[in-house]
Parts: structure tokens; sequence; C-alpha cells
């Protein structure tokens, strides 16, 4: 490290340049930190409590219902603690552009999903009132909706006695235990029995089934006996972890993975030209100065090593703050959305590929001038040849 003022002078030699080139590297893991995260977010798994739960849906496809009479048999299924379902209703609420999933549920669902936190007087009064909803707290800020208040959802799918009016009442409003996962409370839910004896055309069938295991190292065993139940049928399953299901939704809109990784590998790519064109100018132009280093005793790998340095302190430099600002404007980003995008950090993980990624590029850039300065010879440099 005695070097280090050395390549630290070289690298600010053209300050302008060089503010420029950072300015590059910076937007580029910005861009970096918040997609990636994005990514890492959907693929995640979901909450905690999520790790010991199942989702048996249609093996053909999410949008395929299920038989409701299916529940007393997956409870019978040995390692089935709790069971419970719901059904996807996809109203809407004033403006289509301004949706949030909306779907009936049993009377049970809260307790197999523990991560949402219900006043017990509003939970009693949501399951004993037909024509009910529950919100989170984070639509119900929104919309500036209060207990009591009618909420009137408009049907896509599912039509009510000829009409798509579904006024709901507002019961309960419930919030999440683990604050990062609050976009989970820009959701709405009502009684299934209700949708089921009002909608004009499906009765007795259900979306999914949500099954909560007494061991998560039986996953595997309990999703097979369940899938058993429906084999050779018209209405087979597939069960799979909660993370999964999760991910394979996802996915019907957009592969998250793929969009990110084909916007940062163009962003990269364009990084690396830039970059790249810097430090060759960078060396091009100090060139009489490195074959002075030579004639003052520096050898050749010396050379080498700190011109390679000066490469990867660069991006190293503009990559720590371009995901530094990630990490600033991420929890503004959460906080603006009101839940809507659930994003309070930057993940290790990213953080992990995004040092990776500095001191790859770093290397990568940087390898040829180096080579150039290392392979420089004194006289021919000190002539201008």
């Amino acid at each position: 490290m005695k070097y280090l003022s050395l390549v630290w002078a070289q690298l600010f030699r053209s300050k302008t340049r060089t503010l420029l080139t950072l300015l590059s590297v910076v937007a580029a893991f910005l861009l970096f930190g918040l997609l990636d995260s994005v990514r890492v977010a959907f693929n995640s798994g979901g909450s905690v409590d999520g790790a010991n739960r199942l989702v048996v849906a249609s093996r053909l496809s999410i949008t395929q219902s299920l038989p409701i009479n299916l529940l007393p048999q997956i409870e019978s299924v040995p390692g089935v603690r709790k069971a419970t379902y719901a059904m996807w209703f996809g109203g809407i609420y004033r403006d289509p552009k301004d949706f949030f999933p909306n779907f009936s549920v049993a009377p049970n669902f809260f307790d197999v999903y523990t991560e949402y936190t219900v006043p017990p007087d509003q939970l009693k009064a949501f399951q004993d009132t037909r024509n009910a909803a529950i919100v989170g707290e984070s639509l119900a800020k929104k919309h500036g909706w209060k207990i009591g208040d009618t909420i009137p959802l408009k049907a896509t799918i599912f039509p009510r006695g000829g009409s798509n009016d579904w006024p709901l009442e507002l019961k309960a409003i419930f919030r999440v235990k683990d604050r990062k996962n609050v976009g989970a409370e820009n959701q709405l839910m009502m009684n299934w029995k209700y949708f089921d004896e009002s909608n004009d055309y499906i009765k007795s069938q259900v979306s999914w089934y949500t099954v909560q295991l007494a061991n998560t190292n039986q996953a595997n065993q309990v999703a097979r006996a369940i899938d058993a139940l429906s084999a050779n049928s018209d209405h087979e399953t597939k069960s799979q972890t909660e993370s999964a299901f999760q991910q394979a939704f996802a996915k019907q809109f957009a592969d998250i993975g793929l969009i990110v990784t084909s916007i940062m590998g163009a962003v990269f790519f364009t990084l690396l030209l830039l970059t790249g064109n810097t430090m060759a100018q960078a060396v091009r132009e100090r060139v009489p100065e490195l074959a002075v280093l030579k004639t003052l005793g520096f050898k050749d790998g010396t050379v080498l090593t700190l011109v390679m340095i000066e490469s990867v302190l660069m991006i190293v430099l503009g990559g720590l703050i371009g995901m530094g600002l990630a990490a600033v404007i991420m929890p503004g980003l959460t906080a603006a959305s009101q839940g809507a995008i659930s994003l309070p950090n930057v993940p290790t993980q990213t953080w992990l590929v995004g040092l990776g990624l500095m001191v790859v590029i770093g290397i990568v850039v940087g390898l040829l001038p180096a080579l150039r300065a290392k392979r420089l010879k004194i006289v021919d440099a000190l002539a201008g040849r």
C-alpha cells in the first residue's frame, strides 16, 4: 500500500475525465443495486412464517379452480396441521390502473397466515358479517378507508345478480408483523361463502389451498400425498412450497430474473467500453511518466500492478457510491409507494455480487493498458516512439 498515494494522484490526474467516468460507474451500480434487489426480493421465498406452508393449486394453471370438497381430504393427510383456501376475485376499485389483489378467503385464513395480525373483535366482525371485507393497513391508509366504510368493488370476472357491483363493508384491518414485508398490506379479502353464494357462474370452487405443515422437513412427502388425492382426475393438483408458488405466479407476468439480467448485461457492456477507453487513454498520456518510473528502478511487474490497482480502484469507488445510493433510495421508495413496493434495503446477496462485479470489471478494463505499460521500453518511450 506504500504506492497508494501515487495511484491516487494518477487516478485524478485528469479530474474532469475521472469524475465523468466515476459518474458512469455510479449510475451503473445504482441501477444494479435497485434492479438486483427486486430480483432477490422476488426469489427470496416470502415471509419466514411461510417456510412451513405448502400451496396446493391446479397442475394446469393457477387460473383453473379446484373443488371445495378436497379440503377434508387434504386435512386428513398425515403431516398437515391446518388447511385453508382462497378464491381469486380480481375486482377493481374506481380506476383499473390502481389495482390491488383481492380475493375471498376461508374463515380460518388468518389462523394459517400467522404473519398477519388482526384485532380479535375486528376479526370476529369480519367472520360474522356476510358481505364483510378486511384490508391491509397500507391499503386502508392509501384510500382513506376506515372501519364501517363501504368499498364499492367492481367485478371483472364474476358478476353478481347480473351486475358487476360488489359493495363490501369494511369490518377489519390487518397489519403485518414484519415491517419489511409491508407490501403484503396492499390487498383485500372478502368471505368465501358470500362470494360462493352470490356470484353467477362458479360454485363450490377455490383457486388454491394453503397447508400448514406439522414438520417442515416433511414438505416433499406431504406434497406428494396431497397430489395423489386427485391423481388421474379432472382436477389434478400441484403442491409446492409457498416460495416456489409465489415465484411461479410472478413469472406468469414476467421473468424478473431474465429482465434484470438483460438490462444489466447491456449496462455493464457499455460500462466496459467506456471505462476501458478511459484507462487506455490515461495510460497513453502517461507514457513518458511511466518511462521515468522505470528509469528510477520500478520493475515491469510493479508498473503493471500500479495500473491494475488504479483501474480496480476507480470501478470499486464508483460502484460503492452507486450501491450506497441505492441503499439510501430504496427505503424512500418503499415509503413513497405506501407499501406497494417493499424493498427496505439492498440485500447482502446483491452487495456480494456487486463487489464481485466491481473487481472483475476493474481487472478486465485495466488489463490491456497495464500490459502495455509493462512492455514499455524506456528508450522508445522517452524518444516519443
